[in-house]
């Protein structure tokens, strides 16, 4: 389908690929892998046709479609968020597409009042979405994604992984998060140092390859450097004898006939650092007690108390729109509380690390003018070097934060915290564009790190590798559990991620409770002990019902689908040459096609009617 052959590129002086080939086949799915600035986005490009290869060719078959997805900003006019995801479906007038792209924005957390929303109304991050839902719409034969993970909270990352698990065409994804790469994919490209190398089975199989690989290599290389000293020393020692001489020259030729072994490359430069000792808090972190918060008349949180102890390493999980980002902004003091107490314990100083990192940064500045304008101001050479052990180098310093990738604006947020270090950090999608191996630094810095963190995150493996416990919020309510995630989806019976997720309150409830008016102040300990039993004894209930309409909506999708490959086959059937010349055959072949077609549109109504019922109030833009 693809064909990548002797490829080589050069960007401002720097190779990025030499003499690099790579072919992708029908139905693959494969994870493109590689430092930031590797090249992985200029090979994207080339394969888009936007940029020229410097040598080499790029061959896509002809016959076949192609669908990208851009890792930042895809363009959309006045179409509202339906039109978009059915502005690239072959047919417009196809009767299969529009319950299709509402099954499918479903599942990326639309609500059904959203689909005649204009979509520039939207923030980025929900305008990616509904690009996104177009490809999914389109079912191109070679899907491009560049970070599709980046917007999306974990619920809808689970049901968008199964979903391209499903995918009947080749995808081509880059990606920085290991747990939907070893999910999803069957092999591995990797760029760096130039090459291009493609590696069978998925991340978790491709670190261990990699890791044998350089280990042979660099023993290999080291075994022949020895046997090509201990020849190079015989002929200088015995070349000058006339009675040695010929052997001499031998070892010589056996050097020059040597198919010489490449030194391995040194590993490319990522991040290293760790955070300062913080000032010692008190036993007591914060203490949130009867808050309530809503946006209008839209209730988010009705009279929660929550406490967060010293040492806590607590992650933020639940559906889309729950409130995970308002209670981490609660808890950093970014939101002020509407009513109720927030009170922070002895010698408390919290940080925030925004997911909107921006929110951190001023765009106006250069890099080095960010990190000096602190509370306590930095000396520029301290500042430099702290800047350079995050790969701001040289002239980098001078950049305009307004031009940074989306990396470089993470790294440098991170660079902002470590010269002020908290000792209640507070995180919201710490590990969004940053590549795997400054992912990694950043865990093994929060490990040694010895304040509180609080964090949110779709990285299951980032998730696994630092949370101590789990706080779960869902339709105003929350809930801890003092344990790992593993933990968390043990106690919670979830056979998925995402099934340990989606328990809390029907549609009707949820709104039900948002109207009612927040429980006045001054009721007495046992109204108020009361009061909580009967919303445990409620939410308990609801929550029986939740799953019980997540397994219909289940069943429902699923029969859905087996009837959108039933319809499919038998159109391919009725235009094979046996069916245009056998009249009976094609007759009974109509048939069958109007009867799949009708059970196709009473399931799909069906479907919308359940995965209705099961969405959220909340408005898109607060992802969180």
């Amino acid at each position: 389908m693809l064909t990548v052959s002797k490829l080589s590129k050069t960007f401002s002086g720097r190779t990025l690929f030499q003499d690099a080939s790579l072919q992708v086949n029908t139905g693959e799915k494969i994870g493109l892998v590689g430092p930031n600035g590797a090249g992985k986005s200029t090979l994207i490009s080339l394969i888009m046709g936007e940029t020229s290869p410097d040598e080499g060719s790029v061959n896509f078959d002809r016959r076949a479609t192609l669908g990208f997805l851009p890792q930042e900003t895809a363009p959309v006019g006045d179409e509202t968020v339906l039109e978009v995801a059915l502005s690239q479906t072959a047919d417009p007038d196809d009767y299969q597409s529009e319950p299709k792209a509402k099954r499918i924005l479903h599942g990326l957390a639309f609500r059904e009042s959203d689909f005649h929303r204009p979509a520039r109304e939207l923030s980025g991050g929900w305008v990616m979405r509904a690009h996104l839902a177009r490809l999914l719409v389109q079912e191109p034969d070679l899907l491009i994604l560049d970070e599709p993970t980046n917007h999306l909270d974990l619920e809808t990352l689970v049901w968008f992984r199964e979903t391209l698990c499903r995918y009947p065409g080749a995808i081509l994804v880059i990606s920085h998060d290991r747990d939907f790469l070893d999910r999803l994919v069957g092999s591995i490209i990797e760029i760096k140092h130039s090459r291009i190398t493609r590696w069978r089975g998925n991340y978790s199989s491709y670190v261990g390859q990699s890791i044998a690989r350089d280990e042979q290599l660099l023993s290999a290389y080291k075994n022949q450097q020895k046997e090509i000293e201990t020849l190079q020393r015989f002929a200088d020692r015995f070349r000058a004898k006339a009675s040695k001489a010929s052997q001499a020259q031998s070892k010589l030729k056996q050097i020059d006939r040597m198919e010489k072994i490449e030194a391995p490359v040194a590993a490319g430069k990522t991040i290293g650092f760790s955070f300062p000792a913080p000032p010692k808090s008190g036993q007591r972190v914060i203490s949130l007690t009867n808050i309530s918060h809503a946006y209008g008349e839209s209730v988010v949180y009705q009279s929660i108390d929550y406490q967060v102890e010293k040492g806590q390493r607590t992650v933020f999980c639940g559906p889309n729109g729950s409130g995970k980002s308002t209670l981490l902004k609660l808890l950093a003091g970014i939101l002020e509380v509407q009513s109720g107490t927030r009170e922070l314990g002895y010698n408390v100083k919290p940080g925030y690390y925004s997911q909107n990192r921006i929110d951190m940064l001023n765009p106006r500045q250069t890099v080095l003018q960010s990190v000096q304008d602190m509370p306590n101001p930095v000396s520029e050479e301290a500042a430099r070097t702290v800047l350079g052990s995050f790969l701001f180098r040289g002239d980098d310093v001078f950049k305009p934060v307004a031009v940074l990738s989306g990396g470089e604006k993470s790294r440098l947020a991170l660079v902002k915290l470590l010269l002020d270090p908290p000792n209640f950090l507070l995180m919201d999608e710490p590990t969004t564009h940053l590549d795997i191996a400054s992912i990694d630094a950043l865990i093994e810095a929060l490990k040694q790190y010895e304040g509180t963190l609080i964090f949110i995150s779709h990285d299951v493996y980032f998730i696994r590798q630092l949370a101590t416990s789990v706080l779960h919020i869902h339709s105003g309510a929350i809930k801890a559990y003092p344990g790992d995630y593993q933990y968390f989806l043990d106690k919670t019976n979830a056979l998925t991620e995402r099934a340990g997720l989606t328990s809390g309150r029907p549609l009707e409830q949820l709104e039900a409770l948002k109207a009612a008016p927040i429980v006045a102040k001054g009721l007495s300990m046992r109204e108020v002990r009361e009061e909580r039993k009967r919303q445990q004894a409620e939410r308990a209930a609801v929550n029986a019902a939740r799953r019980v309409a997540e397994r219909d909506v289940a069943a429902l999708e699923a029969e859905v689908i087996t009837l959108e490959q039933q319809q499919t086959e038998l159109t391919t059937r009725l235009e094979s040459a046996e069916a245009q010349t056998d009249s009976g055959f094609a007759i009974r072949l109509n048939r069958e096609l109007l009867g799949v077609t009708a059970s196709l549109e009473r399931a799909s109504a069906k479907w919308e009617a359940a995965a209705t019922l099961l969405g959220t109030k909340e408005e898109p833009e607060d992802a969180g």
